[in-house]
Order: structure tokens, then C-alpha cells, then sequence
């Protein structure tokens, strides 16, 4: 069995001040949220000062790109557009000030996402798949990218026992779907990605069957971001907390990255870029840090 990589019609993407070439690259994306309930880590970097610490961390650690969140997918109450935007807004402008990573604020608010790009994030990654039908046309108006996530429920309500027929094959025309609609709203392709939506509004057998056929999303020819990181169907596959859910996130992640993913979403940072940069090597896509066994007369030990 090779790995055939799907090809990208845009491949090579300028994001604020940094240059990826996606049919060589694999991006990895570290999550910050502002939230006091996030799904991960229940609030540690609920303070400004804290966040702006963990996105730095980040970045040291190899982070591509920082995500900036201000309200969980989880079902509960609505928050504010400005809430939202008091949490966010400031950790964007304090990050950008302090480095050039990538920075997306993670929103389905046209506002926040407004606000979010003024104070210099570089894209807009909304997980419910352009809810809100103004927040294509503010993207347009910048110089941000846009990642369109598949999800099927209302902001922040219930979805009971989603069902599909073919999951892979429905988040695929959904995307597709959502791809022209920001297309049509003035965001050209070249600034786009696509995310599946591991968990979001899926049970278990849907994500794992998602990560199996990640095939069917990549041939969009658009970078697929994979958000799966200690998300619940990993604990469900192995029967493990949050807290120990590493192992089969970077396998996940792996299996992904050699499945066509060009952008990963992660909580532990360094050890996602190393599995990622191993999956490049693997791929051919990099070449050795080093080069030195049963290279030489001797062999080495």
C-alpha cells in the first residue's frame, strides 16, 4: 500500500505574515480558549494573562497557527456576542503583538469575527458551518481565511442521536455545499479550508469512519483541517478520561495526516509536531533532521 496524497487546487497559502505550501506541509494548530467551561481543560486559560501565556507556549513548542476560542460547541447557554467578544478580542491582539503566528478566532458570529480580524487574526474557523449568514461576507471584506466546519445543530443546542446514511459521503456535499456559499459571498477558494467536524453532532462509529475515509472530504481539493484531539470518541475507543487521551489523538492525527489532513488541531503541542513531522518524513514530504545510521565504514551505535 502507498499513501496517495489528494491534490490541492491552491496549495500554497499566504496567512498574515507566514507561507504554507500544503501539498508539502502539514500545519499544526494549538487551541486556546477563553472559555470558564472549555471541553478540554475547564478553564485554565479562562484569564487573558493565561491565554496569552498558553499561545506563546504554543508557538515555542511548534505551534503553526493559535486558535482563539470564546464559547465551547457543547450545548448551553447563549453567550453574547459581546461576551464572546471581550474574551477573544483582547488574547488576539495581545497574541499579534507578541508574535507572528498564525492566529483564527474560533466563532459563528459575524461580529466577533469582525472585531477578531481588526485586532489581527488572520482567519475566521466557524464550526457551524456559516449559521450566520453574514459572517462569510465580513471574511470577504479582510484578507482572512475561513475554515467551514461541518455540524448539523443550532448554536449551542441539543442534537439528539444524529443519524446518516453515508456519513462521509454527506459531511463531503454539506462542505461542498457551504464551500459556494462563501464563495458566492465574495471569499475565493484560494483562502478556504474544510473541516469535517469530528464529534460535532456524530457519535463514535461516524468519527472513526470519518478519520477511515478522511479520502471523501480531501477530494474537495481544499486543505482538510482535522479537529480530533482527546475528543470523545477517542476516550469511547479506548475507554479513557480526557486527561488520557494522548496516545490516540496523535494516532489519530497521524492516521489523518497520511489520510490527506494539511491542518491539525491539537491540545498537547509539542507532541503533536513531532508525530505530525514524522508523518511528513513517512510521506516524503521532509527529509531528515539528521542522516547518520549506517551511513558511515562503522556503524553506528
Amino acid at each position: 500500500m502507498s499513501f496517495v496524497l489528494p491534490p490541492l487546487r491552491h496549495p500554497r497559502r499566504t496567512i498574515g505574515d507566514r507561507t504554507f505550501d500544503f501539498s508539502r506541509r502539514v500545519a499544526v494548530m494549538a487551541i486556546v480558549n477563553r472559555t470558564p467551561d472549555s471541553f478540554y481543560d475547564s478553564g485554565a486559560n479562562f484569564a487573558l494573562e493565561d491565554a496569552v501565556a498558553a499561545a506563546l507556549r504554543a508557538v515555542e513548542h511548534g505551534a503553526d497557527w493559535v486558535d482563539i476560542g470564546g464559547v465551547p460547541f457543547a450545548p448551553g447557554d447563549a453567550v453574547s456576542v459581546e461576551q464572546e467578544a471581550a474574551r477573544v478580542v483582547p488574547a488576539v491582539q495581545t497574541l499579534r503583538e507578541k508574535s507572528d503566528v498564525v492566529i483564527s478566532v474560533d466563532t459563528f458570529h459575524a461580529e466577533v469575527a469582525r472585531r477578531g480580524i481588526e485586532a489581527g487574526a488572520n482567519v475566521i474557523n466557524d464550526t457551524t458551518g456559516l449559521s450566520d449568514p453574514d459572517l462569510a461576507a465580513v471574511v470577504s471584506e479582510s484578507e482572512a481565511s475561513l475554515v467551514l466546519v461541518h455540524s448539523r445543530a443550532s448554536p449551542r443546542t441539543q442534537f439528539a442521536r444524529p443519524q446518516y446514511d453515508d456519513v462521509a459521503a454527506e459531511v463531503r456535499d454539506f462542505l461542498a455545499a457551504r464551500v459556494e456559499m462563501a464563495r458566492a459571498a465574495g471569499v475565493p477558494e484560494e483562502r478556504l479550508f474544510v473541516d469535517p467536524g469530528h464529534d460535532l453532532n456524530k457519535n463514535t462509529l461516524h468519527s472513526l469512519e470519518l478519520t477511515r475515509r478522511l479520502d471523501v472530504i480531501t477530494a474537495l481539493g481544499l486543505p482538510t483541517l482535522v479537529a480530533l484531539s482527546n475528543k470523545d470518541f477517542i476516550g469511547e475507543v479506548l475507554d479513557k478520561p480526557k486527561s488520557q487521551r494522548l496516545e490516540g489523538s496523535l494516532a489519530a492525527a497521524v492516521a489523518s495526516v497520511l489520510n490527506g489532513a494539511r491542518v491539525v488541531r491539537v491540545h498537547e503541542v509539542s507532541e503533536s509536531v513531532a508525530a505530525v513531522r514524522m508523518a511528513e518524513a513517512i510521506l516524503g514530504l521532509r527529509e531528515p533532521a539528521l542522516l547518520k545510521h549506517n551511513m558511515s565504514d562503522a556503524n553506528e551505535r
